[in-house]
């Protein structure tokens, strides 16, 4: 992986060692270590289910590039940059997907749709998520890493179905935030539903 380089046109220009550079700036030790694992993660499921390699590996790469922007900064930009309002009643569990991208955009010139879909669409879902939704989604739970009970199962399940594996994890999710009495993202409850019936 060390070698690997992306297309230009989706980089905004960047080498790969420039991007791992830029990300590496944003993130500890730890999280800019997750995000490589992620990125090998869903280059593999990529090709297992017929994904662009390169669009998924570098929405892998970047899927948290603002998991680390200060609270504050996030409330400033959601206020100021026309998002909804409704935001600010979330967190930066949510945040750093749905309006992370900003600073993806801005920072690293990153733009492709496709990528810059996914990486928003990787905290809470969507009920139409793409297959490379899906993917960044999934790789972001059963990264090498992950090695609880249910990130196996999801793990097992994807080896097969990028479906199943996505209920397992949406599942996991909604179970996790009624635990803590956290308040779940509308959208996620409605991807939770729309992928009970999907084959």
């Amino acid at each position: 992986m060390t070698d690997l380089d992306y297309p230009a046109s989706l980089t905004g220009g960047h080498t790969r060692a420039e991007l791992l550079a830029l990300l590496h700036n944003r993130l500890d030790d730890a999280r800019y270590a997750h995000c490589v694992r992620v990125e090998q993660t869903a280059r593999e499921l990529a090709r297992r289910f017929g994904a662009d390699e390169a669009r998924a590996g570098l929405a892998g790469l970047f899927h948290d590039y603002a998991k680390q922007v200060p609270v504050e900064t996030y409330r400033t930009l959601i206020q100021r940059q026309g998002f909804d309002r409704a935001l600010l009643n979330y967190s930066r569990g949510v945040w750093h997907g749905l309006v992370g991208t900003w600073f993806i955009k801005t920072e690293v010139g990153i733009t492709d749709p496709a990528v810059i879909q996914a990486i928003e669409r990787h905290t809470t879902g969507d009920p139409e998520m793409t297959v490379l939704d899906q993917i960044i989604f999934v790789a972001d739970f059963i990264e090498p890493a992950r090695d609880l009970p249910v990130e196996a199962k999801c793990r097992e399940a994807a080896q097969t179905s990028l479906t199943e594996a996505t209920r397992i994890e949406l599942e996991n999710t909604l179970t996790y935030l009624i635990a803590k009495r956290q308040i779940v993202y509308p959208k996620t409850l409605l991807t939770y539903n729309a992928f009970l019936t999907k084959e």
